[in-house]
C-alpha cells in the first residue's frame, strides 16, 4: 500500500507537471494584439479581436458595424472546428446621447450548437453538419432594460473545410458563397445581419511589435516584415443598420446641418460576457453555467488595452464598463509608455525601429509633450485659450488637467471623448503662423464626451470611394495631410469642405485602415502637428513649410504591412471568404 501510494503520488505529480507544461505552451504559442489580456487568452471563444464602424460605400444611408471574435483560427483546425460559443453573450453597443448613462442601443447575440450526425467523426458528411450553429439576435433601445428578438434561428455558415465537405455531394453540395449569401438575414426593423467565419482583415507585424517594439517598417531582404494574421480566420458578427436607426432623433443625413454635424456622432464597442459559475458534470463531462452575467472581454478603439494598458491592469480593463475608463485608465493615455520609446532623453535610443518617431520637445519654441512635461498647461486659464476647447468653461479641466499630463490634450480625446470641431482641433490651414489656438480648417468632429473607450464615428461624413486614387489606409491622417498641402484647399482657408478620407480611422474604422501605423504616429505627436504644434525642427522665422524633415519622417513611417493579405468583398459583409482548410499552407503567410 505504501509503495502504491508513492506511485500514485508520483503519477499525480507527473500528470500535473505535464498539465502545467502543456498549459504554458498553449498560452505562449501565440502572442498578439488579439490575445490582449492574460485571462481572456484562456477563453478564445469570447475574445474580441477587432471592431469596425464605417458608412456603407454602396448605400450611404447605412452604417456597417462589425465585431470579430476568436483569434488565430487555423483554417484546417479540425475535427472540432472553431465556432461561436454557447453560454456567451456577444454584444455590440452603441452610444448616441450624452444625456443618458450606459448604452442607448445594444445588439445581443447568443448561439446554439447541435450535432446532426453523431455517428461520424467528420464535421460535414452527406448534407449534415456537426457543430451546426444557429443564433438569436436581440435588440435593446432602452439602455438594456428590455430586449426584443429581431432574428431567431439565424444560420451560421460552417467553416470552409474543403471541396468535398462544401461543394461535393459527399458534403453540402453547394458553394461557400451560396452558403454565405443565404445566411444573411434581413430583419423586419431594417437591419442586415451576418454571423460566421471570415478572413481576419486585421494586419500587423506581431512578431516585431512584441519583440520590444522591434518593428520592421521598411523591411529587409533577409528578414522582411510579416503580417502575423495573414491566412488566419475569425468569427464575425456584422450588422448593417440604417443611419436613421442609429441617430439619436431618428434623422437621416439629409437633415444634417453639415458634413460634421455633431448630432450624427455615435460611439461603438463590443463585448462578450459569461455567467459567473462554471461546473463540469463528472459523468458526461459537459459544462454547466449559472449565476450573474459578467463581462470578460471588450473592445472599442484598436490596440488600447493591448499596447496602452499595462499588463497588470488588462484583465480589469476587459471587465470594466467604458463609463469608468477615464478614472481607471486615463493616466496611461496622458503619459503613455510607448512615448518613452520615442523620446531620446528616455529610451528612444533603445528602440531603433521607432527612430523616425520623435515627440515635440519645444514645439513653436515652447511646448514640451514628453511624458511628465507640461505640454500646453502653461496656457491654462489664459486669455489665449478663452473660447477654445481648452477653456475650463468648455473642456479644459479634462484636456489640461495638470502640469504633468501632456497627452491629455491629444491622445485622451482620440480614445475617450472624440475630437470636437472647435479650436485648437482644426487643421493649421487658415491659422495665422505660429498660432495653433486660432480657428483653422475643420476636418473632424466625432466628439462624444463619455470619457470612455469607444470607436467614434460621425455618420454625416461622406464616403471616400474605395476605387478613388485618393483613398488611403492612413485614414484621417491622410485627410489632414491633404488639407495641409493641397493648394486648392489651402486657398479656401478655414472653409468646411469634404477632404478625402475624413471618413477614416479614428473617425470610425474602415476595414482597410492601417490602425497600427496611425496610432504609433499619433503617439509621436502627429495630431499635434496637424493643428499647428509643429515638430522641433520647424522655425517660425525661417521655415516656409511645416512639412519639415522630422514631420516627413513621421508621415513616411509604417509599422510593417500596410494592407490585408487578401482582398475585401465589395458587398456586405465586406470581409473576405474564410481561408479553406484543404488549400491552406502556413508558408503562404510570409
Amino acid at each position: 500500500m505504501h509503495m502504491r501510494m508513492k506511485f500514485l503520488l508520483y503519477r499525480g505529480r507527473r500528470l500535473m507537471l505535464l498539465l502545467v507544461l502543456f498549459t504554458a505552451l498553449a498560452h505562449n504559442s501565440k502572442a498578439s494584439s488579439h490575445r490582449e489580456a492574460p485571462l481572456i487568452s484562456n477563453d478564445p471563444l469570447a475574445d474580441n479581436t477587432d471592431v469596425y464602424a464605417f458608412r456603407d460605400p454602396n448605400d450611404t444611408s447605412k452604417i456597417n458595424l462589425i465585431a470579430d471574435y476568436i483569434p488565430f483560427e487555423l483554417p484546417e483546425g479540425g475535427p472540432n472546428y472553431y465556432s461561436f460559443g454557447e453560454n456567451i453573450r456577444y454584444e455590440i453597443h452603441i452610444k448616441n446621447k450624452t444625456t443618458t448613462t450606459g448604452d442607448d442601443i445594444t445588439y445581443r447575440f447568443t448561439f446554439t450548437r447541435v450535432n446532426q450526425d453523431s455517428t461520424t467523426f467528420f464535421n460535414i458528411r452527406l448534407g449534415k453538419q456537426n457543430i451546426k450553429t444557429t443564433y438569436t439576435c436581440e435588440r435593446s433601445i432602452d439602455g438594456g432594460k428590455t430586449f426584443v428578438a429581431i432574428v431567431t434561428n439565424g444560420v451560421v455558415p460552417p467553416n470552409n473545410i474543403g471541396p468535398r465537405s462544401i461543394d461535393s455531394a459527399v458534403g453540402l453540395n453547394t458553394t461557400y458563397d451560396a452558403l454565405v449569401n443565404s445566411s444573411i438575414a434581413t430583419t423586419a426593423t431594417g437591419e442586415k445581419v451576418f454571423c460566421g467565419p471570415r478572413d481576419d482583415p486585421f494586419f500587423v507585424d506581431l512578431a516585431g511589435a512584441f519583440d520590444v517594439g522591434n518593428f520592421r517598417p521598411m523591411g529587409n531582404k533577409t528578414n522582411p516584415t510579416k503580417d502575423g494574421l495573414a491566412r488566419y480566420n475569425v468569427h464575425t458578427i456584422a450588422i448593417q443598420v440604417p443611419i436613421s436607426m442609429l441617430q439619436k432623433d431618428g434623422l437621416t443625413t439629409s437633415a444634417a446641418t453639415s458634413i460634421l454635424d455633431p448630432n450624427f456622432v455615435i460611439g461603438v464597442w463590443a463585448s462578450a460576457s459569461r455567467e459567473q459559475i462554471k461546473t463540469i458534470d463528472s459523468t458526461t463531462g459537459k459544462y454547466g453555467y449559472t449565476g450573474k452575467w459578467v463581462q470578460v472581454s471588450r473592445l472599442g478603439m484598436p490596440l488600447d488595452n493591448e499596447v496602452i494598458t499595462p499588463v497588470g491592469y488588462k484583465d480589469k480593463w476587459n471587465a470594466a464598463n467604458p463609463a469608468n475608463d477615464a478614472a481607471n485608465f486615463g493616466a496611461y493615455l496622458e503619459n503613455p509608455e510607448l512615448a518613452l520609446y520615442m523620446d531620446a532623453s528616455q529610451f528612444g535610443g533603445a528602440v531603433p525601429s521607432l527612430s523616425a518617431l520623435r515627440i515635440q520637445t519645444k514645439s513653436l519654441g515652447s511646448y514640451d509633450f514628453r511624458n511628465g512635461k507640461q505640454g500646453l498647461f502653461p496656457l491654462k486659464g489664459s486669455a489665449a485659450v478663452a473660447g477654445t476647447a481648452l477653456d475650463d468653461k468648455n473642456f479644459g479641466t479634462i484636456l489640461l488637467p495638470n502640469d504633468h499630463s501632456p497627452r491629455a490634450v491629444d491622445l485622451l480625446p482620440i480614445f475617450y471623448t472624440g475630437v470636437p470641431n472647435l479650436a485648437p482641433y482644426q487643421l493649421a490651414t487658415g491659422k495665422p503662423k505660429g498660432n495653433p489656438l486660432a480657428a483653422g480648417k475643420p476636418f473632424v468632429n466625432n466628439f462624444l464626451p463619455t470619457l470612455g473607450d469607444m470607436l467614434r464615428l460621425n455618420m454625416a461624413v461622406p464616403v471616400t470611394p474605395r476605387n478613388s486614387p485618393q483613398f488611403s489606409s492612413e485614414g484621417l491622417l491622410a485627410a489632414a495631410v491633404t488639407g495641409l498641402t493641397d493648394s486648392t484647399l489651402i486657398s479656401h482657408g478655414t472653409k468646411l469642405e469634404f477632404i478625402p478620407n475624413m471618413d477614416g480611422f479614428p473617425n470610425g474604422r474602415r476595414l482597410e485602415d492601417d490602425v497600427t501605423t496611425i496610432e504609433l504616429q499619433a503617439v509621436s505627436g502627429v495630431a499635434l502637428a496637424a493643428i499647428g504644434l509643429w515638430y522641433d525642427d520647424y522655425s517660425l522665422d525661417t521655415s516656409s513649410t511645416p512639412v519639415t524633415k522630422q514631420l516627413n519622417n513621421v508621415l513616411l513611417f509604417t509599422s510593417g504591412p500596410t494592407h490585408n493579405d487578401t482582398t475585401l468583398r465589395t458587398t456586405f459583409p465586406y470581409e473576405q471568404t474564410p481561408w479553406r482548410g484543404f488549400d491552406y499552407t502556413i508558408q503562404a503567410r510570409f
